[in-house]
């Protein structure tokens, strides 16, 4: 006995049934086949989908790795001059909004380091650049730019050094290159850890990621159900000829399976030809090459074998409620009688996970990741599960109205299965682009605050190690010189220490740091009140450390708290300074904080050179009406030193960012209900075929066309309505809390949650068109034909 349970559920037997079962759905003919292809293009759908999400792990790390194998952030062990270093400098800008990384370099030998994607370094006066940054300076848009970079392109960077085929960067060896700019190295790859992300964009990955999937698994196990009616009938001629149930399902599933099979491979294709689009795409300063989008290895596996698997599991879970008989199929399971609590247990679960993230601030961190990614899709879960309950107790209590509502209403009573799942993945879709769009709002507008506050004040400022005074005043010269330019200022600062020194592993207090600012008697003016000026001279203005005075002794070479201190460098302040009143900080915003000093010294009464790390600080202000104002003040900023670093808030790029994205979400959500929207067109004719008797009664009767065209729309447009009501409210809770998680205030993207409903009301209206066609076809006397 034992032996015959294994003959009849051994594996063999379960290949024998499955690739009967694959030989039925390759072999249908017409109809098989469109079946076929139906289920195999959601599948297809899916799968691309899937791959895509499971790129984004080998996506950043290739990214990353490029960035890693091109850069040195500095050696702490700075090598000496030789034949095998160069100076290295960076001499990053920005021109109109884009962000251009710019590198410089002075070999110190004949045999210097190279970065991958460039065979040599370029010769003095020449530049090695990205192709979309060659391509920006040939074209007419370019001509500031030109002026900006002062070197002949001599070549262009391979794929291997550049982080994307967008990326805007260049390579440059200048004639000349100081040694306080750069730090020397003497190889290229740096190992270090990248930043984390912060918070508003962890969520929206997380979420970009929970919003695009949970539509596409619903929409997978709704295509796997395309076509039961007519694979039911073919079981139950196999049951004609002596086919138990048991390999009645076992073929339904290989049925299921080839078109999984089939929408599998599909995927595939679809995903290695949608990735080549990848190149034209940035995102956060995020390009990458189409390369990049490569599944890793397990992830594709998991794919490739749960695909396939979840048909066979769907068609058998499926199968469990009909009984399959010789002379047709009995639909023994009992009428449902629908529980809420576990369906309302589901997003309150989900909620649970969520709410001690939002009472906190967000830290990027794996428990609080898999908290926000297991919260929200539970969440979105739960509003699937709700939503068939709530069809029926809402139809349950309908009564009366005309007679195509009446139908309707009475055919989702008798069974609104078929309709709420496919209205599901719509629910899903609606809810997750609603809250991905209140969180994308929530951050824009963030920003756009934040930089209109930060950038009322057309304001620059630049910085960089120097020590020379007449090298600044030249600075300043220039820049007042640029038009445009209103007002240019700027002294050289450090910082110094008190005597005798605190121990260095205790730390220093504020009082134990004093901050000097040497400049000439008209920008100190600009920081204090004083009496009377002239080089030589030196002030005293009690800023922070009020015991300063004449005599103080004040070590110019303060411990930075990295490595071994310094030995101390002694300065007694002559018994010529003299008091002056600091005047209060300019009213700045953004980045710019104006600097309280204590000490305010003419180049003369202290050389700048005797500082240790002494910077230049320049601050200048322009008018924002002089066309190009800002590039030309870059231009100027190059010419003076190319390693010039800008700070400044005048340039928002998270705007245009976050709008880009906002419109792929939207388009992305827009394909996804159309795309449920035809499973919901293949179902709804799928329900006519099983009523088509039904219809030719109704037809021979004399029921209007009209009549049933109505039923069809009112049997569609209810799950569909009650589905976007449930989305709405889902959409606007999970886009508050996630809006709480980083601290920002709630903010509706009314147009979009507008959009998304109109675009679930066409859904309706489009799979009413196309219904109609088969639906007056089975309208017909002859269907009533019996052989």
């Amino acid at each position: 006995m034992n032996a015959v349970r294994r003959v009849r559920g051994g594996p063999a037997v379960w290949a024998r049934d499955l690739a009967m079962g694959m030989r039925f759905a390759a072999g249908g003919g017409r109809e098989g086949w469109i079946r076929t292809a139906l289920t195999a293009l959601g599948v297809a759908l899916g799968v691309a989908v899937l791959l895509l999400g499971a790129s984004v792990p080998s996506l950043t790390s290739a990214w990353h790795g490029r960035e890693k194998a091109r850069e040195n952030l500095g050696q702490r062990h700075e090598p000496r001059p030789a034949d095998h270093t160069l100076l290295y400098a960076s001499a990053d800008t920005v021109y109109r909004g884009a962000q251009i990384r710019g590198r410089l370099v002075r070999p110190d030998g004949a045999h210097p380091p190279v970065p991958p994607g460039i065979r040599q370094l370029p010769g003095p006066g020449r530049m090695l650049v990205s192709p979309a940054l060659k391509e920006l300076l040939e074209s007419p848009e370019g001509k500031l730019l030109r002026d900006r970079l002062p070197y002949r392109v001599a070549g262009v960077i391979a794929d291997e050094g550049l982080l994307g085929p967008q990326e805007l960067t260049y390579l440059a060896r200048p004639a000349a290159l100081r040694e306080s700019a750069g730090y020397r190295i003497d190889h290229f790859g740096k190992a270090w850890e990248s930043p984390p992300m912060r918070a508003p964009v962890v969520l929206l990955v997380i979420m970009t990621c929970v919003a695009l999937m949970m539509p596409v698994m619903v929409f997978i196990g709704t295509s796997l159900r395309f076509g039961n009616e007519r694979r039911e009938q073919r079981l139950a001629a196999l049951r004609l000829v002596g086919a138990d149930v048991r390999t009645t399902r076992r073929i339904a599933s290989g049925e299921a399976l080839f078109g999984s099979l089939l929408g599998l491979a599909g995927g595939a294709v679809l995903f290695l030809g949608g990735r080549q689009f990848a190149s034209p795409i940035t995102l956060w300063d995020v390009n990458v090459f189409p390369s990049d989008v490569t599944p890793g290895p397990l992830a594709a596996a998991a794919i490739a074998v749960l695909v396939p698997a979840a048909a066979v599991l769907v068609t058998l879970i499926a199968q469990r409620g009909i009984t399959v008989e010789p002379l047709g199929i009995v639909r023994n399971r009992p009428v449902l009688r629908r529980r809420v609590l576990w369906r309302l247990a589901m997003p309150a679960l989900g909620a649970v996970l969520m709410l001690p993230a939002a009472g906190a601030p967000w830290t990027d961190t794996g428990l609080n990741t898999l908290r926000l990614a297991v919260g929200s899709m539970l969440l979105l879960f739960g509003v699937t599960a709700l939503l068939p309950w709530l069809v029926d107790a809402v139809v349950g209590r309908l009564r009366g109205g005309p007679v195509p509502w009446q139908l309707a209403v009475r055919r989702l009573q008798l069974s609104s299965g078929t309709a709420t799942r496919a209205v599901g993945g719509i629910t899903v879709a609606v809810a997750g682009a609603i809250a991905v769009h209140m969180l994308m709002t929530g951050m824009q507008t963030g920003y756009a605050q934040a930089y209109a506050r930060s950038g009322k004040l057309p304001q620059v400022g630049y910085w960089s190690e120097s020590d020379d005074w007449p090298r600044a005043q030249r600075a300043l010269g220039a820049l007042r010189a640029t038009p445009g330019v209103t007002d240019a200022r700027g002294v050289i600062d450090a910082s110094a220490g008190r005597l005798p020194r605190h121990d260095a592993s205790s730390g220093y207090e504020p009082s134990g740091h004093v901050s000097v600012a040497v400049g000439s008697c008209a920008e100190l003016r600009r920081l204090a009140q004083l009496p009377s000026c002239r080089d030589g001279d030196l002030f005293i203005t009690h800023a922070r450390d009020k015991s300063l005075a004449p005599g103080t002794t004040v070590d110019l070479a303060p411990p930075t708290g990295e490595g071994a201190p310094p030995p101390p460098s002694p300065w007694k302040i002559p018994g010529t300074a003299r008091t002056a009143r600091a005047l209060p900080p300019a009213q700045t915003t953004g980045p710019f904080v104006e600097t309280a000093y204590d000490l305010l010294a003419t180049p003369a009464a202290l050389a700048p050179s005797r500082l240790q790390h002494p910077f230049l600080e320049l601050r200048v202000d322009f008018d924002r009406g002089t066309p190009d104002a800002l590039e030309h003040l870059r231009n100027t900023a190059a010419r003076i030193d190319p390693t010039l670093r800008e700070y400044s808030h005048l340039d928002n790029p998270h705007d245009q960012q976050l709008s880009s994205v906002r419109s792929g979400i939207f388009i992305g959500s827009a394909i996804t209900l159309l795309l449920i929207g035809a499973g919901l067109i293949i179902s709804t004719v799928e329900q006519l075929h099983e009523r088509r008797r039904l219809l030719s009664v109704l037809d021979a009767f004399g029921t209007r066309r009209t009549t049933l065209s109505w039923s069809v729309l009112w049997g569609t447009a209810i799950p569909v309505v009650l589905g976007l009501g449930l989305a709405l409210g889902c959409g606007l809770a999970l886009g508050a809390l996630l809006l709480t998680l980083i601290d920002s205030a709630v903010v509706v993207d009314w147009p979009v949650v507008a959009g998304m409903t109109g675009i679930g009301a066409g859904v309706i209206l489009f799979v009413t068109a196309l219904s109609l066609p088969p639906l007056w076809r089975m309208m017909r006397p002859d269907g009533l034909r019996t052989e």
